[in-house]
């Protein structure tokens, strides 16, 4: 008998098409975590590259809310068990910004490469979000007023660098996006608490370091 249980729990953790369940995954970014979160628009079934939103030019097919809209994100367990209850292959979205954490993305190739470089540099680095084509390193909030500054002091900024800040948003493990699978390239240490992530200055000015000097270009993605 105990060996049925834990087949069965074991079925009921995945769907239909042994994808990990979605709702767990919301829940801990949503109770435990305390980062707000709302259903995506899921990719076009009949063609995975693109979005079942009605922008046939979507640049971000399968990974950005439509319905609900981005209001309305929240931390509440009983609404997130009622959207993945009735979306159960719905994307993760987190809403980046206010208490939530905010992001730094640039193309997976070069985004592998300073990671690469930060490690060598001894930089202590926060939870890296993967897709096929971009990397985004989670960082603490920011203001754009904070994010201006930062960015008018530099001499370089790779154009492919992307902020996900106040008004935001980003798509989070084990989503499954019209890029393909969204996962964790640095994993969340395990726990209750809220990931620690690291300031976006530190962040900027490392990733920007790293680029000029491994030589390698972030081109636009």
């Amino acid at each position: 008998m105990r060996e049925i249980l834990g087949r069965r729990r074991r079925l009921l953790s995945r769907h239909d098409d042994g994808r990990p369940e979605l709702i767990g995954a919301a829940l801990t970014y949503a109770t435990q975590w305390q980062w707000p979160v709302l259903p995506g628009v899921a990719a076009d079934p009949q063609a995975r590259s693109r979005c079942g939103c009605p922008d046939p030019e979507c640049t971000v097919p399968g990974a950005h809310p439509f319905d609900p809209g981005l209001l309305a994100a929240t931390t509440d367990a009983r609404m997130v068990r009622w959207w993945w209850s009735n979306r159960p292959t719905a994307p993760i979205v987190l809403a980046t910004g206010g208490a939530a954490p905010c992001a730094v993305s640039l193309p997976a190739l070069p985004a592998a490469h300073a990671l690469a470089a930060l490690d060598r540099a001894g930089l202590r680095l926060g939870p890296v979000v993967a897709s096929p084509t971009r990397w985004s390193l989670l960082v603490k909030p920011y203001s754009m007023e904070q994010l201006g500054e930062l960015l008018y002091a530099k001499d370089f900024v790779p154009g492919s660098l992307r902020f996900h800040g106040e008004g935001g948003y980003l798509a989070l493990p084990p989503s499954e996006s019209g890029r393909g699978a969204v996962r964790w390239e640095r994993a969340p240490l395990p726990g209750s608490a809220s990931p620690w992530v690291p300031d976006v200055e530190a962040v900027v000015d490392a990733v920007v370091d790293a680029l000029t000097r491994t030589g390698v270009s972030a081109p636009e993605l």
